[in-house]
Order: C-alpha cells, then sequence, then structure tokens
C-alpha cells in the first residue's frame, strides 16, 4: 500500500512539474471575482483490493483586482510642429487598461513647469486654453467639445483602449524653435466612478474577498497610486523665408551669341528678373506663396514670359535661375489682387533648405 500511494504521488508531483514547465498560452487575465477552485481525490488500494476513496479535498479562492495601466504619446511619437497665433494646435496620446476589470478613469491636462524639460528639449511657453477631449476614431479630431478634463468610461480590461487629444492655442508672440510641454494625467475608478480603494502589502489577503492592488508604475508622481501620466511637447516651427531679386540681359540686339559674348543693358535689349524663395534649414513649410513685382519704369513687361516654380542654384546676389512653368497672364492674382503694372505669380510649397522662383521677362525702352 505505502509504495502504491508513494507511486501515485510521484505520478501527480510528475503531471503537475510537466504542466508547470508547459509552454505559457496567450490568453487574457482572469477577472477579477472569478472562483479559482481546485478539487484532490485519493485512491488507494489494501491487499490489492481497491478501497472506498475518502471524501475529495477541495481549495476556492476568489482571483484580486489588480489596477494596471498605462497613457503614452500616441504613435507616430514626436514633437507637434505649430505656428505663432496657431489655434486648436494638438497633441495626443493613448490609454490603455491593463487590469482584470473593468475600470473608469479621468484624464486631465497640465502644463509643464517654464525651464523644465519637455520629451524633446527645455519648456519655453505655455499654451492659451488648454482643453482635453476624447478621439475614439483616432482622426485628430474631438468626437465632443473639449472640456478641462473627460473621463473615459467602462475602459475594457485587458488591453482596451481610449485616444485622447490635448488642444490648445499658440501664443502670438512665440518665436521659431521654442517649445512648449503638456503633461496628461489619468487616474484609475471603479467602473461606477468612484474612488478606488486599495489594499496594502502588510494586509493579509481574505480567500473570499476580492482585494485590489494597485500595480502601475511611478511615473505618475507616486509608486502604485492608480494614477499615471505622460508627456508630449509642441515646437513652434515657423517659415523662414528669404527673398533674393537678380536679373540678367538676354540679348539686346547687337551682341553675338554664343559663349563667351554678353549682351548688354541697351534700349530694346530683353532682361530677364528672376525673384527667388528660400526657406531655412529645420523650418516649418511655407504654403500659398504669392509673389508681386511692379515693372520698374523705363521697362515694358514681355507678356507671357510669367514662369513659377523655377530651380534657383545659390539664392542671393549671385543666383542662377531657370524652368519653371507657365502661367497665363492676367488672371485673378494680376491687377485684382497687387494693381495695375504689375507681375504676380503663386509659388508651390516650400519646404525647409529648399527654394522656388518666379521667372519673368521685359524689354528696355
Amino acid at each position: 500500500m505505502t509504495s502504491k500511494l508513494k507511486l501515485l504521488g510521484t505520478s501527480v508531483a510528475i503531471a503537475a512539474m510537466a504542466a508547470a514547465s508547459a509552454p505559457a498560452m496567450a490568453q487574457s487575465t482572469t477577472t477579477a471575482g472569478t472562483d479559482v477552485t481546485n478539487v484532490a481525490n485519493v485512491t488507494f488500494e489494501v491487499n490489492g483490493v481497491v478501497q472506498a476513496p475518502p471524501p475529495a479535498a477541495s481549495n476556492t479562492f476568489e482571483v484580486d483586482r489588480r489596477i494596471l495601466f498605462t497613457i503614452i504619446e500616441r504613435t507616430p511619437v514626436g514633437t507637434t510642429n505649430v505656428s505663432a497665433n496657431q489655434t486648436g494646435a494638438i497633441t495626443a496620446f493613448t490609454l490603455t487598461n491593463l487590469s482584470n476589470d473593468i475600470l473608469d478613469f479621468t484624464v486631465s491636462p497640465s502644463q509643464i513647469l517654464t525651464g523644465i524639460a519637455t520629451p524633446r528639449g527645455t519648456d519655453a511657453f505655455n499654451l492659451n486654453n488648454l482643453l482635453i477631449c476624447l478621439d475614439a476614431d483616432n482622426n485628430n479630431l474631438c468626437d465632443a467639445a473639449p472640456t478641462a478634463t473627460v473621463t473615459v468610461d467602462n475602459l475594457a480590461q485587458d488591453t482596451g483602449t481610449r485616444n485622447i487629444l490635448i488642444i490648445g492655442d499658440i501664443p502670438a508672440t512665440t518665436t521659431n524653435g521654442q517649445i512648449a510641454g503638456v503633461t496628461a494625467t489619468a487616474t484609475a475608478l471603479n467602473s461606477n466612478g468612484s474612488t478606488i480603494v486599495a489594499a496594502v502589502d502588510t494586509d493579509v489577503n481574505s480567500p473570499t474577498v476580492v482585494e485590489t492592488i494597485f500595480a502601475d508604475g511611478a511615473s505618475g508622481g507616486g509608486s502604485r497610486n492608480g494614477i499615471e501620466s505622460a508627456s508630449d511637447d509642441y515646437t513652434v516651427a515657423a517659415a523662414a523665408l528669404t527673398v533674393f531679386k537678380s536679373s540678367r540681359v538676354v540679348s539686346d540686339g547687337v551682341t553675338a551669341s554664343g559663349p563667351g559674348n554678353f549682351p548688354k543693358a541697351i534700349p530694346n535689349a530683353i532682361v530677364e528678373y528672376c525673384i527667388s524663395v528660400a526657406n531655412a534649414s529645420g523650418a516649418a513649410s511655407a504654403s500659398n506663396i504669392a509673389l508681386s513685382d511692379i515693372i520698374p519704369l523705363n521697362t515694358t513687361y514681355i507678356p507671357g514670359t510669367i514662369r513659377v516654380d523655377g530651380t534657383v542654384t545659390a539664392p542671393g546676389a549671385g543666383q542662377t535661375c531657370a524652368g519653371g512653368t507657365g502661367v497665363t497672364d492676367g488672371t485673378a492674382d494680376d491687377a485684382g489682387e497687387f494693381g495695375s503694372n504689375t507681375v504676380t505669380g503663386r509659388l508651390s510649397t516650400i519646404a525647409a533648405s529648399t527654394s522656388r522662383a518666379l521667372i519673368f521677362q521685359v524689354r528696355i525702352n
């Protein structure tokens, strides 16, 4: 009998070790309040005769509640480029409930203090009208009017997520390169909106009571406190445009054409002007760029010679310009916008470290 009972115990132990060493299957965390019951049975023999087994032994406990969640800068991460006096500039965050229970959350925005580090620099200004909202469909638009704080209702356990936007206005006094940091702080609540009361490590665990512990990290200002926060920033990235104007004599009707010969600016000569616009390195892209140039005295504009988006080599006094797309004279961009006897045109968007040109020709009277 003894040997058989030992063999049975050894088999159970081997099975238990095999189960423990088996690879874990991906699964959801067990919901808080779930009863976990284990029943142990014993069979035995006496002199080879199977005996009536003793009553089974069982144990039941309730799974306790683990409060675990994150709030992070929404991907793709990076600063939000803004311009001075811009309204409704956003930074985006994602709240994820990793707990084993449905939870509510409140999320509030705050400004990082001037002079304190932001994720990508040092805070230099505060936004105006700082508000927050939910963005359920991840389209960078508020689901409802932004408010001072938002509530996330019944966020599902096991990676339930919600997108959140912080919205603010950029002061008109900001300058290129300045950074402002903001923080989104999330506080976990019971699914009825009430405050969570958590057990402490020295509390004795009760198998019949669902107890709650905080398992979140320390980024919210205190370890295991049911509060998490994340920061993002805005960077003022204004366009920094420089305009240059140059001219060259194309022909004078006298000087022979060809390499090494240079026509002169005599009456009846054709002069080509180039107005280049260059954007500085690291600046924001400039768009909807309108140029105007009053035809100089003692010259006459040659119809049909306006070209836009020309290429520029070495923008500046010694620049050379070429190419471009011809535009029709007399459009709404001409006299109606800038006045008579004026050449006008619009350039396509100019990104940082690039340039474009407007080119036209006149004849010397």
